[in-house]
């Protein structure tokens, strides 16, 4: 019996895995620059999305696909800002994954960036590539300074992490500075950018980076 479940573990990463690479493989064919945005429940994923869409709505065509356990909140947040978005109700499942990116990406050829907002949890998400081309991980601080350390996967393999609400920090008593070493720490090759997404601390830097990895466009 336990050996019967290895297998069939081993054999669903294999088929994401094989997804994943066709996913990519579309996207590059189309030109889209696809990311893969992680973080808890409350740490920030939809607002940075918004307020991307809002600096960028002049020169860059968007799109999104919101995955959730149930619901439609952040899909209809996001596509009040103009945004071509997409639901994913995964309903059990607590990431998204290849299959269901899948189905997806087929609606947003016509886009130059395309944001992936996963289930909200630093575990689940981890193992699934969904064929994208960047990983960004959010955490607040009012997740506790502690956050980063006790989820290392997560940060080892992303490409930017964002430590949000850092306004909050004195408030909730955590330690910025740690939660900027713990990542660096995890992850040297990450950029590492410390934000407030309600006074717009560290998002010009966002946007810099997005210019460069869309190659200049906007």
């Amino acid at each position: 019996m336990h050996r019967i479940e290895v297998d069939a573990e081993i054999d669903l990463f294999e088929v994401n895995k094989r997804l994943a690479a066709e996913n990519r493989e579309f996207l590059k064919k189309n030109g889209v620059t696809a990311i893969n945005i992680m973080g808890a429940t409350g740490s920030g994923k939809t607002l940075l999305i918004e307020k991307t869409a809002d600096t960028l709505s002049d020169g860059v065509r968007m799109g999104a696909i919101l995955g959730d356990v149930v619901g439609k909140a952040d899909y209809e947040r996001v596509a009040r800002h103009g945004v071509k978005a997409e639901a994913i109700n995964t309903g059990k499942e607590c990431h998204l994954d290849a299959h269901l990116i899948h189905h997806a990406i087929e609606k947003f050829d016509d886009v130059d960036l395309l944001f992936m907002e996963n289930v909200g949890n630093l575990i689940c998400p981890v193992d699934f590539d969904l064929g994208e081309d960047y990983r960004v991980v959010i955490v607040s601080v009012t997740e506790g300074d502690d956050v980063v350390e006790k989820h290392p996967e997560i940060f080892r393999l992303a490409d930017v992490i964002i430590i949000n609400k850092v306004a909050l920090a004195d408030a909730v008593e955590a330690d910025v500075d740690k939660m900027i070493s713990d990542a660096r720490r995890l992850n040297a090759r990450a950029k590492v950018i410390k934000m407030d997404l309600k006074n717009n601390t560290g998002f010009d830097e966002w946007i810099e980076w997005l210019q460069e990895v869309i190659g200049g466009m906007c």
